[in-house]
């Protein structure tokens, strides 16, 4: 891979060591995947930012960092929130080793929103490149967006952020974007259906790049929720929501294939996954109206938007529901071992593995009505 003189002086260590290694992982991945050059990123996301997930050892890692990164980088969800984690019933020793992480990456210059959408934080600009580690904010700004990024690790994505570069591979470059198989959805979809769809489309897509015939056009929260299922069950890192283009393989989707809805009698019901949008928090709110919460119910979304929604987040609680900024269901200790019930194709696909929980899928509106019948 080509370096220019100051990519160089960086690999030699001019700008420090952790620079110096930073620049290292990025040409190793480089070299690997046969990019011919570094481009600038225009931001960065990280993940492996849950004690849950990255325990003593990724603690000792960052404490070992020094420098700032330079572009604007925000984290994946964490363990807890940060304002209710005595709600949410975490010991205080998780809490101690969770807030020294964000910490830690603070000490960076990363901004310490811990969201799996930061796209409702700071929109990408449509082809600019970036690096980005969580699947389905990936799948999203990748396909709804139309920035550009690989799906990163958090150690590519964090020496990304510090040397504000990557290397120019797989869906940087427009010719891995174009569309592989076309899939056909002649029934009507709405909702978590899209989430649905994308948990069991992802099995059999795999990585390829797939394009889609629906009978309608899908909003954004459902492609949102189409692609992080796909990230999920399979490793779907950008799809087309409408033909683009003739492909040589086809696959066509019966309503039968996507009906995985179930009946449940959960410990917990947890929506959110990925991070609830504002238009998704106001149906929730109508469904929940007028009615009051007998079980468990967690709303998971970003700080950002709940800031920005508070007197809709006031309605939600009243009834009964929590809702919760800076985590998940996936990476928080505090649905481990629990039955859950989500409307989220990503959650059902993760929450056996992750949280050793049985998980079951609902509509959103199936979920509140499990919720509120005791």
């Amino acid at each position: 891979m080509h370096l220019n003189r100051n990519e160089e002086d960086i690999l030699g260590g001019e700008s420090g060591p952790v620079k110096q290694k930073a620049m290292e992982i990025l040409v190793a991945l480089g070299d690997i995947y046969g990019a011919e050059r570094l481009v600038p990123i225009e931001s960065a996301q990280i993940a492996g930012v849950s004690y849950k997930t990255i325990g003593d050892a990724g603690l000792e890692y960052l404490t070992s960092l020094t420098g700032s990164v330079v572009v604007p980088t925000m984290l994946n969800p964490m363990g807890i929130d940060r304002n209710k984690w005595q709600e949410m019933g975490v010991e205080e020793s998780f809490v101690e080793k969770q807030l020294a992480i964000i910490a830690r990456y603070e000490s960076l210059g990363i901004d310490a929103q811990c969201t799996c959408t930061p796209y409702y934080v700071s929109v990408p600009r449509k082809k600019a490149h970036l690096s980005w580690s969580e699947s389905s904010a990936v799948a999203y700004v990748n396909s709804v967006i139309g920035a550009r990024t690989n799906r990163e690790g958090g150690p590519s994505a964090l020496a990304a952020a510090l040397v504000g570069k990557t290397p120019e591979y797989g869906y940087h470059l427009g010719e891995n974007r174009i569309p592989e198989i076309s899939v056909k959805v002649d029934f009507p979809l709405a909702g978590a259906d899209f989430g649905a769809l994308g948990n069991v489309v992802g099995k059999i897509l795999n990585s390829r790049v797939p394009q889609f015939s629906f009978v309608r056009p899908p909003s954004d929260d459902e492609l949102k929720a189409l692609g992080a299922g796909m990230a999920a069950s399979g490793s779907v890192a950008l799809f087309y929501a409408r033909e683009v283009s003739k492909c040589r393989e086809s696959l066509e989707v019966d309503y039968s294939d996507v009906d995985i809805y179930s009946p449940s009698d959960p410990d917990v019901v947890v929506l959110g996954c990925p991070h609830c949008s504002r238009s998704e928090l106001v149906q929730i709110e109508q469904f929940l109206h007028g009615r009051a919460v007998r079980r468990p119910l967690w709303i998971c979304v970003s700080r950002f938007v709940a800031d920005h929604c508070r007197s809709l987040i006031s309605q939600i609680e009243a009834t009964g529901a929590r809702v919760i900024c800076d985590t998940c269901m996936i990476v928080s200790p505090t649905f481990e071992s629990r039955t859950m019930t989500v409307n989220s194709g990503k959650a059902l696909e993760y929450a056996p593995t992750m949280c050793n929980s049985q998980a079951f899928i609902e509509t959103t509106k199936g979920c509140i009505d499990t919720a509120c019948t005791a």
